[in-house]
């Protein structure tokens, strides 16, 4: 079984002084010798370095108090999530499939060995409570496929302890300073292997291949943007953290909307079948999520409800109703990401990135071009809004705002990609259709709610349970809903008068 822990570290170019003093550090009650530790590691990448590519490290290491495997992801300049797997021969099935939308269907190999020599230190607080771990690392690489370069080097790492205040390293690294020390060129001892070893190094981005500063360069980097997103947050979904799956399919919801409303700039005959796909993959990670989410809305409001109006056992059945949405949903999820159909969405996007079908108008004036597609997805949700409006009471009405609801998402995401193009207007935008989308949120959930009691109240009633309690909750949503409709032509009279894009 695999363990996650948030690393925060930082490295130092180092010669043979070793250490200074740092004694001196604010908060530094001792600096503790923990003695030398020899670390011998193999890291394994594809043969075009997709993972280095990424930020992206995946080692074997004996030695030293952790050894086994591990996958580190990247989080933010000097912070990684590490992934602990215990040591083994074959690479653990749980890190490979983290590794997966990254390597896809190419095949994992030993690139570089590293033997490190750990000279350790541990920086303490006046309780004995650790604050850092600092080492003297002397690195002997190797490189094992690609070449046959060697190369050696001298560097200082200092790793924050665990649930430590970042602000610390500052006082360490002002220290070094003082002390000549300075930050190390490279974020990695794998990056800085690679290019030491003259056998490679991981490969740069590709230039866009539509000058900069049009608008086909604007799109083409929003799309981009949720590529990148849809890959990076892979093993988010895969180690079921909070938003992953959320994330994950909002990059899919953006995608799909950026080919639709950027239709002159993209051709439509080549992207709709993408957009058909990824349509496919967010209806997979909502498997579950819709249920789950609508169960605690349900839950929440029936704790709401005074005791003596609860009437049969309504939050067993509640809760029974959301574990069954819940089970299996998860296997069937990671089935989804493991999947040649899967892995084929993510390669057609790197291929349409790098050979975008570009239209006439991607060459044209980004303001012009983006802020004409947004104010046509601008005026299609006015349209859908008074249409709505004008419906009785009921199931036209909420189809209306539902559909009115899906197309304002559909120009916040236009204007977010117009946003570097069109500047403040378009920000205003995205602020007021982010506004429009949760009221109009509110209104479908209350639909969807008001369905489910119904389905729920009616199987309570075949079994001899009282109704009245989901009567009751039946009641609060429909309120809810009126309340929304009430305040919906306000809300858009407001956004459509601020409206500048």
């Amino acid at each position: 079984m695999a363990d996650t822990k948030r690393e925060i570290e930082r490295k130092y170019e180092s010669d043979e002084s070793g250490l200074p003093d740092l004694t001196g550090v604010a908060g530094v009650a001792n600096v503790v010798d923990k003695g030398t530790a020899e670390l011998d590691a193999t890291y394994h990448d594809t043969s075009d370095l997709r993972l280095a590519s990424a930020g992206v490290t995946l080692r074997h290491r004996t030695g030293g108090t952790d050894a086994g495997w591990h996958l580190k992801l990247p989080v933010a300049p000097g912070v990684r999530d590490e992934i602990h797997a215990p040591l083994s021969d074959a690479l653990p099935g749980e890190l490979a499939g983290l590794a997966r939308s990254r390597v896809r269907e190419g095949r994992l190999v030993p690139v570089i060995r590293l033997r490190t020599t750990r000279d350790i230190r541990h920086l303490v607080d006046a309780d004995g409570a650790l604050l850092a771990e600092v080492s003297v690392d002397h690195v002997r690489a190797e490189r094992l496929f690609g070449g046959t370069g060697k190369a050696q080097w001298t560097e200082i790492e200092v790793e924050l302890a665990d649930g430590g205040d970042p602000a610390f390293l500052d006082k360490v690294e002002k220290r070094l300073g003082k002390a000549g020390v300075r930050p190390s060129k490279s974020a990695s001892k794998l990056g800085r292997a690679l290019t030491a070893t003259k056998g490679g190094k991981p490969h740069p981005a590709k230039p866009d291949p539509v000058p900069p500063g049009t608008a086909g360069a604007h799109v083409l980097a929003y799309v981009r943007a949720q590529r990148d997103a849809i890959v990076a947050l892979d093993p988010a979904v895969r180690l079921d953290t909070e938003e992953g799956v959320h994330d994950m399919r909002v990059a899919t919801r953006r995608l799909r909307s950026t080919f639709r409303t950027f239709g002159k700039v993209l051709d439509r005959r080549v992207t709709d079948p993408v957009a058909d796909e990824l349509k496919w993959l967010a209806g997979e990670l909502g498997v579950g999520r819709d249920q789950e989410v609508l169960a605690e809305r349900l839950l929440t409001a029936l704790d709401e409800v005074p005791g003596p109006l609860v009437s049969g056992p309504v939050h067993d059945r509640l809760q029974a109703w959301a574990e069954a949405g819940a089970r299996g949903s998860r296997g069937r999820l990671l089935g989804v990401l493991d999947s040649r159909r899967h892995l084929a969405l993510l390669d057609t996007l790197d291929a349409l990135l790098a050979d975008p079908p570009l239209r006439r108008a991607a060459a044209g004036d980004p303001e012009k071009v983006l802020a004409k597609a947004v104010r046509r997805d601008l005026a299609k949700v006015t349209g859908l809004i008074e249409t709505a409006m004008d419906q009785p009471p009921g199931h036209e009405r909420d189809l209306g705002l539902h559909e009115a609801r899906k197309k304002a998402k559909r120009t916040r995401y236009a204007a977010e990609a117009a946003r570097p193009a069109v500047g403040r207007p378009a920000k205003a935008l995205v602020a007021s259709m982010k506004s429009l989308q949760s009221l109009l949120g509110e209104h479908q959930d209350s639909v969807m709610a008001r369905q489910t009691l119904r389905e729920l109240s009616a199987v309570a009633h075949a079994a001899g349970e009282s109704a009245f309690t989901y009567g009751l909750l039946y009641g609060r949503e429909e309120r809810r809903a009126a309340e929304v409709e009430a305040r919906t032509p306000r809300a858009w009279r407001r956004i459509t008068e601020d409206a500048r894009v």
